[in-house]
């Protein structure tokens, strides 16, 4: 038997904890059998004494002795109707050392004498009173050897301890195949389906289906199951991504040419004739830099990972009002039939260091879902972008009037691909987002959803290293 395994160990257990609950009964079991065995000498003895009575107490010596080595005691005293009389007797081989009276003896007082008598194995004569049966007299009095007794009660011992080594193996193996049935064999059909997990997580055919009858085993199963799950869908999850950065830096690589070249005609619109052009050029030229750096940015590092922030010191309140310009031409694109208005609560001259282009990313992101929501509705609707400051951070809020996140949304904010906050989204925007402010050192956080809008507010920390 392996000790190493489950189902050894257990048997192993089973026959240690048998055995000492016999041992445990082991003592008042041989107190017993001792009082027994005095019990049945003074039967005896009471049984011989009978011969010499019937005899008028006239018996031959040498049946004298042989009813005594039968009765297995030198000497017989009754005592009737208060005379005491020795009926039958012989030679004593030595004194006697001690006296046990069968009638008055405690239970701990014959535990003592027992294990004295264990320990001792030099015979001894001793003295044993006890009652006459069928009110055969007052009481019984006989001598007898010890050795015969010390014999008889560590035979019996030993008989009990091997009956109880049995019952103990026997146990063990029973127990041991109940265990190898009921719970060794669905701990290695769980072992099994993770090894065969192992060898192929984005096989979905690999894993488990619980099955067990068990509750416990049944339970691990079905949170393997999840597991497995969860890791099968975050590994096609992760192909998927990669797949799309691969895809996604062969196609910046084209737009950054087509947009090089278009950015090279929208520096000479500065120089139109047309006024209302050369006011729209810095900002064409502006938008085509950002699209140009953000292209750039993806074959740097092809996949979904952002640029460290180059940070720098600027006014607020105009980084907003292009954000706000930008989402009222898309706005005004859409054409949903819906009016969505923009307000803005940014104390003047608010000066925060941060990489401008990515926080401009930022507030796009967060007003372009605030606007498509509001606009999904055809009602009209109020965007609010806020800013502010203390001793520790930057805050900025955006704050809608729209409908709220679906819990779709809610269930997956901040990650790609696992439900947008309007049919049809792929939720990048958020993702990005959270990114970027992630790249600042400072979080993103939703404070309120709900009917009445949705409200998202970005910390920045003055200290990056905070």
């Amino acid at each position: 038997m392996n000790f190493n395994t489950l189902s050894g160990r257990f048997a192993f257990l089973t026959v240690v904890f048998v055995i000492m609950a016999e041992v445990l009964i082991l003592v008042p079991s041989v107190t017993n059998h001792r009082r027994d065995y005095l019990e049945t000498r003074l039967e005896r003895a009471q049984i011989a004494s009978l011969a010499l009575l019937a005899t008028d107490e006239s018996i031959a010596a040498d049946l004298e002795s042989e009813l005594l080595e039968n009765a297995g005691v030198f000497n017989v005293v009754l005592r009737r109707d208060d005379i005491r009389q020795l009926v039958l007797s012989s030679p004593l081989p030595g004194p006697i050392t001690s006296t046990i009276d069968l009638r008055d003896a405690g239970y701990w007082h014959a535990v003592r004498d027992t294990m004295a008598r264990l320990r001792n194995p030099a015979p001894e004569i001793i003295r044993v009173i006890g009652a006459p049966v069928r009110q055969g007299g007052q009481l019984i009095e006989i001598t007898m050897d010890t050795a015969p007794m010390r014999a008889a009660m560590i035979d019996f011992a030993l008989r009990l301890l091997a009956l109880s080594a049995a019952f103990s193996v026997l146990t063990a193996l029973l127990l041991n195949l109940a265990a190898q049935r009921l719970i060794v064999r669905p701990i290695r059909r769980v072992i099994g389906h993770m090894t065969a997990y192992a060898a192929a997580p984005d096989d979905a055919r690999t894993i488990i289906s619980p099955a067990a009858s068990m509750a416990e085993v049944r339970a691990a199963e079905t949170a393997l199951a999840a597991m497995q799950r969860t890791v099968t869908a975050s590994l096609k999850q992760r192909e998927r991504l990669a797949q799309l950065g691969q895809a996604v830096a062969k196609i910046s690589h084209d737009l950054r040419n087509v947009l090089t070249t278009g950015q090279i005609l929208a520096d000479r619109l500065e120089s139109s004739a047309d006024p209302a052009v050369r006011r729209a050029a810095p900002k064409l030229v502006g938008s085509i830099s950002r699209a140009v750096n953000l292209c750039e940015t993806t074959l740097a590092f092809g996949k979904a990972e952002e640029a460290p922030p180059a940070l720098s010191l600027f006014h607020l309140a105009p980084l907003v009002a292009d954000v706000i310009e930008a989402e009222q031409l898309a706005a005004e694109a859409a054409d949903v039939g819906c009016r969505v208005e923009f307000v803005t609560d940014i104390p003047a001259g608010l000066t925060i260091r941060a990489d401008r282009d990515q926080l401009y990313r930022v507030l796009a992101n967060l007003s372009r879902n605030a606007r498509q929501a509001i606009e999904a509705t055809r009602r009209p609707g109020t965007i609010e972008i806020g800013a502010g400051e203390d001793e520790t951070q930057w805050w900025l809020r955006v704050g809608d009037t729209g409908p709220g996140l679906p819990k779709k949304a809610l269930e997956n904010l901040f990650k790609p691909f696992t439900g947008g906050i309007r049919k049809g989204g792929t939720g990048l925007g958020l993702a990005i987002a959270a990114d970027l402010v992630r790249g600042h050192n400072g979080r993103l956080e939703l404070v309120r959803t709900g009917d009445d809008g949705t409200e998202f507010m970005v910390h920045l920390p003055r200290d990056m290293d905070a």
